[in-house]
């Protein structure tokens, strides 16, 4: 165990290391100077970090408090990283403490993917640099050294976007009267300019499409996976759509209108909008792509997919690219192409119907009166637009 001579002696070094305690506390001493008192601690058997306060600011007495605290948080089914520990000795709150009281105000408005992306840049990123801190006594030049680590390793983009998470929790701060300004608001000026964006490989014609699916046809491997290629390509939707594909989402296969609806939980859609029918994603199924589906109907599967991996799960992410590859297609094509294929091709061919294309991809108006007010799904004009651009994939 730890004595107060031990951590009083503790001084930086080239690189971090920590001083155990007991209990799983420990200090955690970085290059930079800065002294932390964290804890160790499991959540459904994987192991949790959490920060309870900055040396000399808390003392060791008060560190192993707030580890008992918030041990015994978590002996009553709480996440500990969601309770405040500095109630009972008193203190500033720290930035890691604001942070996560923002983070679960924020987290019913946001879906299950990017609460995990925003929870793991702050653990990685910033918790660690200045998670310690009194939020009060963080500034500027504070901030831009933490994103400045980021930049180091290549992330131009990421460290923008976390700076823009740390001026979420400042705003958050002040509306609650903990702080009275965001030294993160002017830092991004600071940061590097992000690298241009690059867009994802997309054949542009038509004949290249068919080059493509001709091409992947020839192929040795799973047809099953062919055939999810070639049924992503027919209805231009997001490749997650199509590896989550089920059968009861088919509607009047046999009939007439055939329809795959998509459910809006499975969409990419604010987590608000993910839980009303109304807006699920309606794709009108053209002969080739019905014709396709009733062809795999014999197929058994007890998990309900469509597209079903080797173990009955989702298909791998990276399988339908993997064709490509080997067709010859690297850098030409990539599985989310197909959405750019489709808007070029059938703008050329009808540039009138705009619109259709549009919604037929699930974007959404760019003006939000229209957004709001427009529901108009034109989906019998979509349908001839998804027969237009089957037929030029089978021309």
């Amino acid at each position: 165990m730890l004595n107060n001579a031990v951590v009083k002696a503790a001084r930086p070094r080239a690189a971090a290391y920590k001083l155990t305690d007991a209990g799983g506390l420990h200090l955690y001493v970085a290059p930079t100077g800065l002294r932390s008192w964290r804890w160790r601690f499991r959540i459904d058997g994987r192991e949790q970090l959490l920060t309870i306060g900055s040396f000399p600011d808390v003392s060791l007495d008060q560190a192993r408090s707030r580890r008992d605290g918030a041990a015994a948080a978590r002996a009553r089914g709480e996440d500990p990283r969601a309770v405040s520990t500095v109630g009972d000795i008193g203190g500033p709150r720290t930035f890691e403490e604001e942070a996560r009281r923002w983070y679960q105000h924020m987290l019913p408005r946001w879906t299950e993917v990017h609460a995990g992306d925003v929870l793991a840049s702050l653990d990685r990123d910033v918790f660690p640099a200045i998670g310690a801190m009194p939020i009060g006594a963080i500034t500027p030049p504070v901030v831009l050294n933490a994103m400045r680590s980021v930049e180091q390793r290549g992330r131009r983009e990421t460290a923008r976007r976390i700076c823009q998470r740390i001026s979420a929790v400042f705003r958050f701060a002040i509306a609650e009267g903990i702080v009275d300004n965001d030294p993160a608001q002017h830092v991004g000026r600071a940061l590097m300019p992000p690298r241009p964006a690059r867009r994802q490989p997309a054949l542009l014609r038509a004949a290249e499409a068919r080059e493509l699916l001709n091409a992947v046809d020839q192929l040795g491997g799973a047809d099953i996976i062919k055939a999810a290629s070639r049924f992503l390509a027919l209805t231009a939707v997001r490749l997650a759509a199509v590896r989550g594909a089920c059968w009861d989402e088919i509607e009047d296969l046999d009939g007439d209108a055939p329809l795959w609806r998509v459910p809006a939980a499975r969409m990419k859609l604010a987590r608000a909008k993910k839980d009303d029918a109304a807006n699920d994603h309606l794709v009108p199924l053209s002969r080739q792509a019905a014709q396709l589906l009733r062809s795999l109907r014999t197929s058994s599967n007890d998990s309900g997919l469509i597209f079903a991996g080797r173990a009955g799960g989702q298909m791998g992410e990276a399988a339908i690219g993997a064709l490509y590859a080997r067709a010859g297609f690297t850098g030409r094509h990539v599985p989310h192409g197909w959405r750019a294929t489709f808007a070029t091709v059938l703008n050329e061919l009808q540039p009138e119907a705009r619109s259709a294309i549009d919604r037929a991809l699930a974007h959404a108006p760019k003006d939000k009166v229209e957004a709001a007010y427009n529901r108009a799904e034109l989906l019998e004009r979509r349908r001839d637009l998804f027969q237009a651009w089957a037929d030029q994939l089978d021309a």
